[in-house]
């Protein structure tokens, strides 16, 4: 068998997991190689993880997106590329329920761009396309024999799908142009610079934190796993010794139970597993079990070195050492993670930057340095938020200050979508807060005669930043209102049977309300869109004219009624963990419970003003006093709480979070 020895290689995703061990690993073994990576630098990525690369003659980064067919045939005609190895990908399956297009976008597209720059310059020797053991599908739990190379691909899930999707291509490339290419499929990989959105290196963080491990369904799900030196050394055997229009399998035969790692980890740790095992909700479809025939690679010569005590204790070891290599990597720590994927952000040191005609940064190049900045790629958010003035836009920014989340206030105006435009091209933003919108002045009867006004705002500007945001890729969070609804026969008052978030609205009786409840339901038909239902926002500012505590304190005479209500003190930070979680659709944005006007005038009397004294009045006397109708109701709150179970009802969130906090008595 010739062996295959390349010039020039083009790394793809080589910030990621495995693609950096494997460019270090050539890097160093092969000084006569010239290594170009690309990536860029999404959330998993991190320019760390090529630390050991970055100060040799034969290594160049360059940051870009393969999806730019420009500097994709830039890069292999410039730098003469003989050889792809293509990892890039969004390979994680929980985020792919989610946001199924961006996998599509990522590895259908991305793969595709690099297929047609390879026929079209016509100079590449091998292409050597990364897949996952995922594309076989389930294997049977009576299985002896695992998947062989001919085995038949029936993905389970949008990941997996599109890694096929992604291989029909490549295959198709390879018979109508002849493009030399090897495809391989891998089984799971842990060890050094994953990022903690995997199974090891998140339940390795958790236990070191001493949280629970959490583990999907019963734990019986039987996977097969691999130490990444092992990893790196089977694709430098693909290398230069895979065969052209080959496929391989990259496994072992293994096997361990999910609950099997937690309990390992758990001894590693010296903790006892019954104390540290969560068991929570499964994927929405979980393959029980991959199981691969690894005996074509092995007869190419290579085998796995690396036992799992060993390769897990290494791990261990070296999170336990650089327990901040990710920084803030708490989204990735939940049960069921749901990271934004991003654009590329991250800076690079020693770049050169080249920018397009409009001056828009493409693409980075970082050649080796023996010196310069740190390198660090820490995942940067940065925030674009509408409704300076407001109250709710107000809170948000300050918040920012507070976590040292990075913010603008947006400029243009809602409606004028050639502002908006304008402001995501300067601010780049990651994530699009919408707290604009007109509620009345000094209340909502103003909009009964400001009809147009608030429906160029409510309704016209907010499907307009919508559509901009959609347009640019962008999430966002959009602040909406639950006074859509009202008791009714299915929802009696005092029942404790709330509306729910698919529930349509059932309350016009104002116009604001109407102008609310209509772009609601127009929002649902954007899939990047997270509406928070907010309904009669209190704060702990209690000189606030605005909360709905300070409000009723002031009123003569009140109703009485059950209400569900936003606590914005404990529900705000909840909001920007929604956006780190890229969680989508409609969400009612308030506290579990209902109180009434009553008893939180009696809380305001016992921790506020002991003379405090007022009165109440009838639905019908209130009528006579105001222009638009009021709405009441009581909201479902268990999606919510699902999502964060540490929420506190909103009684128990009015005595933490406002009446102790401005307590007098």
């Amino acid at each position: 068998m010739a062996t295959y020895k390349p010039k020039n290689i083009l790394i793809t995703g080589a910030a990621g997991f495995i693609a950096s061990h494997v460019a270090n690993r050539l890097v160093r073994t092969y000084p006569d190689y010239k290594i170009v990576v690309l990536d860029k630098l999404d959330y998993c990525s991190n320019l760390k993880n090529l630390n050991p690369s970055k100060s040799s003659p034969n290594f160049k980064f360059v940051k870009g997106d393969i999806a730019s067919a420009d500097l994709v045939n830039y890069l292999l005609i410039t730098e003469n590329i003989d050889t792809i190895m293509h990892f890039a990908a969004q390979t994680h399956v929980d985020n792919s329920f989610g946001n199924s297009f961006e996998f599509t976008k990522n590895n259908i597209y991305g793969t595709h761009v690099l297929l047609e720059a390879c026929k079209v310059t016509g100079q590449i020797r091998r292409f050597i396309h990364v897949s996952t053991d995922e594309v076989y599908g389930e294997t049977d739990e009576d299985a002896s024999v695992g998947n062989h190379e001919a085995s038949q691909l029936l993905p389970t899930n949008p990941y997996s799908a599109t890694k096929a999707g992604a291989e029909m291509l490549v295959m198709a490339y390879g018979r109508s142009y002849g493009l030399p290419v090897i495809t391989t499929r891998g089984n799971n990989v842990y060890g050094p610079n994953q990022f903690p959105e995997k199974l090891i290196p998140k339940f390795i963080l958790l236990a070191m934190s001493g949280k629970a491990l959490p583990i999907h369904g019963d734990g019986s799900n039987v996977r097969s796993y691999l130490y990444c030196e092992d990893v790196a050394e089977a694709f430098e055997v693909v290398l230069h010794k895979g065969e052209v229009n080959h496929v391989y399998n990259i496994g072992t035969t293994k096997e361990r139970r999910v609950i099997d790692v937690a309990n390992d980890i758990s001894k590693l740790f010296g903790i006892n597993p019954d104390n540290t095992i969560q068991f929570v909700e499964n994927r929405p479809f979980n393959d029980q079990r991959y199981f691969l025939d690894d005996q074509k690679l092995k007869k190419l010569g290579w085998a796995e070195r690396t036992t799992w005590e060993e390769g897990l204790k290494k791990t261990m070891e070296w999170y336990t050492a650089n327990p901040e290599w990710w920084g803030d990597v708490s989204g990735a720590l939940l049960p069921h993670p749901r990271m934004l994927m991003m654009p590329g952000d991250r800076l690079c040191d020693g770049g050169d930057e080249r920018k397009d005609a409009d001056g828009n940064q493409t693409f980075t190049v970082v050649t080796s340095t023996k010196s310069g900045g740190s390198g660090d790629s820490k995942t940067s958010l940065k925030f674009l938020i509408y409704g300076k003035t407001g109250w709710l836009g107000g809170l948000l920014g300050k918040l920012c200050e507070k976590q040292g989340i990075v913010y603008e206030y947006g400029k243009g105006r809602l409606e004028d979508r050639a502002s908006l435009v304008a402001d995501i091209r300067r601010v780049k933003p990651t994530h699009v807060f919408n707290a604009a919108g007109l509620t009345g002045r000094p209340n909502v009867d103003w909009c009964e005669s400001h009809k147009p006004e608030t429906i160029r705002v409510n309704v016209a500007g907010t499907l307009t930043l919508a559509d901009v945001c959609r347009e640019n890729g962008l999430l966002m969070m959009n602040f909406a209102t639950g006074c859509i609804f009202e008791y009714d026969a299915a929802h009696p008052e005092g029942s404790g049977i709330g509306f729910k978030e698919e529930d349509k609205p059932n309350f016009f009786g104002s116009f604001y309300s109407k102008t609310k409840a209509m772009v609601e339901e127009l929002l649902r038909e954007f899939d990047n869109v997270c509406t928070l239902r907010v309904r009669m926002p209190i704060s702990s500012d209690l000189n606030n004219p605005r909360n709905f505590i300070t409000k009723i304190s002031r009123y003569n005479k009140v109703v009485n009624i059950p209400n569900s209500m936003t606590v914005l003190d404990e529900l705000l930070p909840i909001s920007i963990e929604m956006a780190k979680r890229n969680l989508r659709g409609i969400w009612n944005f308030t506290n579990p419970g209902v109180v009434s006007h009553n008893e939180i005038l009696e809380m305001y009397k016992s921790y506020i003003e002991p003379s405090f004294k007022w009165s109440n009045f009838t639905l019908e006397e209130q009528a006579k006093v105001i222009v638009a109708a009021r709405s009441n109701n009581e909201m479902d709150g268990a999606k919510l709480s699902k999502e964060f179970p540490e929420l506190l009802s909103i009684k128990d969130s009015l005595i933490k979070y406002v009446f102790e906090p401005n307590k007098r008595t």
